[in-house]
């Protein structure tokens, strides 16, 4: 296998139709594998899931019976492949399945690919989206002395020896800021795709509900940072 691309999903059932058809209409190869990871959802999609992979071959389900965040459910998708590179994008829509295949071959055109990383560039959000986006982005480099900018975007692409070599990656939705910061680190060269982000089909999203919630999701970053920070000045 060449590639596996990883999907937590978290109470998706209305949403995992949409994106399954979408994947098998833009996935033109054999070496892709798509992982849906039921993230411990309490809706119907452990049922819509298993339905989905009966009649594509190109799936795969890993089952996580309780949810204890988003990036432990990334992680188990992850940890289930075999394959020379890895991602993962989210189940919502709002970032086309086309975007992770459109990765792998920038990712595979690149003359180091066992040195690169693709992720997202999103466009096409609102203001706000786009206020909170840039203010995150420039605590978080001038923090922790890496160019880090629109951190949460989907979808991410790289090597597999970039992911054995994470140590201790958090389980909670800094696991996308542990990626990228680690990306700088190590010296990947870091390859942005710009992707459309249109408004979310169905369901709502299980973070960004609000002010209160955008200040708790701001909190534990912050929070993340300084363990990275610590970190770093151990070494």
């Amino acid at each position: 296998m060449k590639c596996s691309i990883v999907v937590p999903c978290y109470n998706e059932a209305k949403n995992l139709p949409l994106i399954v058809s979408r994947f098998a209409e833009v996935l033109t190869r054999p070496d892709v594998e798509i992982i849906l990871v039921n993230n411990g959802s309490n809706d119907d999609s452990a049922m819509v899931m298993e339905s989905l992979k009966r009649d594509n071959t190109f799936l795969k389900v890993v089952e996580v019976p309780k949810n204890l965040g988003y990036g432990f459910g990334v992680l188990s998708g992850l940890r289930e492949s075999k394959a020379e590179f890895l991602g993962w994008t989210h189940a919502d829509m709002q970032t086309d399945p086309l975007d992770s295949l459109l990765a792998l071959e920038l990712l595979e055109r690149d003359k180091n690919p066992d040195q690169t990383m693709v992720k997202g560039l999103r466009q096409g959000r609102n203001l706000w989206d786009n206020f909170f986006t840039l203010g995150m982005s420039i605590f978080e480099s001038l923090y922790l002395e890496k160019f880090l900018w629109d951190i949460n975007a989907q979808p991410n692409l790289f090597p597999r020896s970039f992911f054995d070599s994470w140590l201790n990656p958090p389980h909670d939705f800094s696991l996308d800021l542990y990626v990228l910061y680690q990306a700088r680190v190590m010296g990947l060269t870091l390859k942005r795709l710009p992707v459309n982000f249109p408004p979310r089909i169905h369901g709502s999203s299980s973070w960004n509900t609000g002010i209160v919630s955008r200040w708790k999701f701001i909190k534990r970053t912050i929070l993340f940072s300084l363990h990275l920070k610590r970190e770093i000045s151990r070494h």
